[in-house]
């Protein structure tokens, strides 16, 4: 087996709790069993193609598995295959893959850990397929990744809109409201369904099933006249109506994803207030969803899963990811990646449960 000199290790796209906890784990466990050097590279794919980046060691990773965010920093906005470069006041796409391609054979980086979602990973595959040697991580705390039962950082996401469901309950049951709390995840409705059972939502309302208004309507109609003053409403911010269309806060110029979903719990909120008479009030979670310490879950699965991307190495299952399938820790092909998102089936068992005590799901 060719002798591991130089591992590379990055962390692209949106931040996540349980992100430090890998680049922990690659570190210490390449340190003390592969005996090689390690080399973060600084901002994602942004570091790739400017080439920055700094050696780590057991002192650098002593005392952030806790952290929330990542001590490398990260961009979702760096595919080196449409990297944008100002020209003029407009930016100018180009394809800066060559630079990355450079700056891995400079370093004599022997295999790189690239720590993502489905756009950083599916950019690494297709690195791979040119010939760089990478092994992946699937992380997002909206558990979308295909390939994997899970990603490290949802955990502390659910927890976080649990609270933020928990904490509405008292505030609508005083003021006999409606409250909608609005969670990310974009197409995927996996927060939304977790924080909203987790939290003992009345109504919740997933991207996979467009809502039907009159449905929602009954619901809270039903629910005050057995004396139920309150509806609580956790929406995912990809929900939309059958046969309409989901809520876009803004459009960017970003070739990879030019759609910034959100605004939902406004547009339902004003809906169900015109059509219940019922006061109704809405909350946008946002980004507390990705920040803060991890929770206990997400530093263990975060440790295991950056260990086997370290196993991966030595074994030289160059591109692959370590993934959780059926409660073990698995080798998948990055090419998997690319099949799309990962989306809650309609047929997935904690639906079932939702709707047998009485979950509304706005059909």
């Amino acid at each position: 087996m060719k002798k591991i000199k130089t591992i590379g290790v990055m962390t692209s796209g949106g931040d996540c709790p349980g992100l430090n906890a890998v680049i922990r784990a690659v570190v210490r466990k390449s340190i003390q069993e592969l005996h090689c050097e390690i080399i973060g590279f600084e901002d994602g794919f942004e570091g790739l193609i400017h080439n920055r980046h700094r050696k780590l060691d057991a002192d650098n990773v002593s005392g952030i598995l806790t952290l929330g965010g990542t001590i490398l920093g990260t961009s979702n906005r760096a595919n080196p295959y449409q990297y944008p470069v100002k020209e003029g006041h407009n930016p100018v796409y180009k394809d800066l893959s060559a630079s990355v391609k450079k700056n891995f054979k400079d370093h004599k980086i022997d295999c790189m850990v690239c720590i993502g979602g489905d756009g950083t990973l599916s950019i690494a595959n297709r690195f791979v397929k040119e010939g760089l040697p990478i092994v992946g991580v699937p992380k997002t705390i909206d558990n979308d990744v295909v390939g994997t039962d899970i990603t490290f950082g949802f955990d502390t996401a659910v927890s976080i809109a649990t609270e933020g469901v928990d904490r509405l309950h008292t505030t609508a049951q005083s003021h006999h409201r409606v409250m909608l709390l609005e969670v990310m995840g974009r197409r995927a409705g996996w927060i939304a369904l977790h924080a909203g059972m987790a939290g003992g939502g009345d109504v919740i309302l997933l991207p996979e099933i467009p809502y039907d208004m009159d449905v929602i309507v009954t619901c809270i109609k039903e629910r005050r006249r057995r004396g139920k003053r309150a509806t609580i409403v956790v929406v995912a911010e990809g929900a939309k109506p059958q046969r309409g269309k989901e809520v876009i806060k803004e459009k960017v110029n970003d070739p990879s994803d030019p759609v910034r979903l959100g605004g939902i719990s406004f547009v339902l909120g004003k809906e169900i207030e015109k059509l219940t008479g019922v006061e109704t009030r809405n909350v946008i979670l946002g980004h507390l969803q990705r920040g803060g310490s991890p929770s206990a879950f997400d530093r263990i699965l975060g440790t295991q899963l950056g260990s086997k991307a370290v196993d991966l190495i030595a074994e030289n299952a160059l591109g692959f990811m370590a993934a959780v399938q059926d409660g073990k820790i698995v080798k998948v092909p990055l090419s998997i990646v690319a099949q799309g998102q990962r989306t809650v089936p309609i047929d997935y068992p904690l639906i079932k449960t939702a709707r047998s005590i009485g979950v509304c799901f706005g059909v």
